[in-house]
């Protein structure tokens, strides 16, 4: 299968001896349509630029990644309050092109990566987490890369799921912005499993979300995990401010009352835009066309621009409004940012990195009946 227009598939040559590599070089090499050909082959990667116009949606690279698989998330250094998740790192970039991913700037290899020694690494992962089993371990796939985009090929959800059931001191979240959930209804699995999906308000979706499904069908992706029995969370992030936002991002917080009940969501975050100062070159070329480097930016003490912090901050207090509206516990939190921006929008603050950890395994804990 090749989902979202890829068109090549390449074999790294130290990825080839593994299972995950042959079992999708197969389907490739045994051919397909004229207008559509795939190729398998091995060959390696040269670093380009990050975010140029090299940027390759259309080729597959199968890698054996060298290093450690699950990771601290990096957050942003001092003075923002992270979640304190789990990074697994099944690949890198992503089939998707929104205009405002980090990853342009981030990556300097140009094409979609797949880490096809993942399985062999997780029974070294698992020893970790059965060590320390008085912490819970929040995991999460879609950090550098869309955890369902390229499920119908890397088949993670036939292999992850069963391996956070061996271990009943993991929560695993999917981020998507997908409607691939064919995978997750067919596993047996359910426990310790939270698919997300990133909102925004139509009016981002349509103009800066290319090649991701609209707001609805996203919605009614979760709506189908959620009768099935999975956990649901979401994530506002970027927030934009753009000509009708509030009517926009109320539009949004509409379609969730209308797809979603409020029980089994286990949590909502909230992100201002912010960027890396490299990024902005990179979204103007890219993306002529894009309106989110419109607002008014500063630096942040990460180094990031951030959305000027009155601006970010009513923007976070409309929509905790909206959203506590219709769901008086959302489980509500803010992505990488300041205890006094937390005070201000959300009337009070977790304090510190572990404040809001805490608040977040404890949501864990009560929606799967944790220890």
């Amino acid at each position: 299968m090749k989902p979202h227009g890829i068109r090549r598939l390449v074999v790294e040559p130290e990825a080839a001896r593994f299972p995950l590599a042959r079992r999708i070089r197969k389907p490739w090499e045994a051919g397909g349509s004229a207008t559509d050909p795939p190729r398998a082959g091995a060959g390696s990667e040269a670093p380009g630029e990050p975010g140029g116009e090299g940027m390759d949606k259309e080729t597959l690279r199968l890698v054996a990644f060298p290093g450690e698989l699950l990771k601290p998330c990096p957050g942003t250094g001092e003075g923002y309050i992270c979640c304190g998740y789990r990074i697994l790192n099944v690949g890198t970039n992503c089939p998707l092109d929104c205009s405002y991913c980090i990853l342009q700037a981030y990556m300097n290899q140009p094409s979609l990566r797949l880490f096809v020694n993942l399985p062999e690494a997780l029974p070294g992962i698992g020893r970790r987490l059965a060590a320390d089993r008085s912490r819970l371990w929040r995991i999460g796939t879609g950090e550098f890369t869309d955890s369902l985009a390229l499920d119908p090929v890397a088949r993670w959800t036939e292999w992850l799921p069963p391996f956070v059931a061996e271990h009943p001191n993991a929560v695993l979240e999917l981020k998507t912005k997908t409607d691939r959930i064919q995978g997750l209804l067919a596993s047996p699995h359910r426990d310790r499993i939270v698919v997300s999906w990133s909102l925004n308000s139509p009016w981002i979706v349509s103009r800066e979300e290319h090649r991701a499904p609209g707001l609805e069908r996203r919605l009614r992706a979760a709506a189908r995990c959620q009768e099935e029995g999975f956990a649901v969370a979401f994530h506002f992030d970027p927030l934009v401010r753009h000509p009708g936002w509030r009517d926009g991002y109320a539009r949004t917080v509409d379609l969730l009352d209308r797809y979603l009940a409020p029980r089994g969501v286990i949590w909502i975050s909230m992100g201002a835009m912010r960027y890396m100062p490299g990024l902005k070159a990179v979204i103007r070329r890219r993306h002529p066309g894009s309106a989110v480097l419109h607002g008014e930016f500063v630096p942040g003490l990460d180094g990031k621009m951030r959305t000027f912090k009155p601006l970010r901050t009513e923007m976070y207090g409309f929509l905790r409004e909206r959203i506590t509206a219709w769901n008086p516990d959302p489980g509500l939190y803010l992505c990488m940012e300041s205890d006094e921006v937390w005070s201000r929008a959300m009337g009070g603050s977790p304090g510190t990195s572990a404040g809001l950890a805490r608040f977040l395994d404890d949501r864990a804990r009560k929606q799967f009946s944790m220890p």
